[in-house]
């Protein structure tokens, strides 16, 4: 049987992701301005954030999926 994790424990992981997301945005992507490198890392950014954020909220190991 697995353990899960506490609902603390990821309101702490989704609250860290989402300071680490905006620190991120703001130095490399969509908060650059509107230029080609803003622009594909804020989409790579947010495809990252959203997988992250629903492998907390879901407790998906996304790398046990692949093997």
């Amino acid at each position: 049987m697995r353990d899960r994790q506490g609902c603390l424990a990821g309101l702490l992981e989704l609250f860290l992701l989402d300071k680490v997301f905006n620190w991120a945005e703001r130095r490399f992507g969509f908060g650059r301005g509107c230029s080609c490198g803003g622009l594909g890392c804020g989409i790579i950014f947010l495809f990252i954030f959203l997988v992250i954020a629903c492998s907390i909220v879901t407790h998906t190991d996304w790398l046990h999926l692949l093997h």
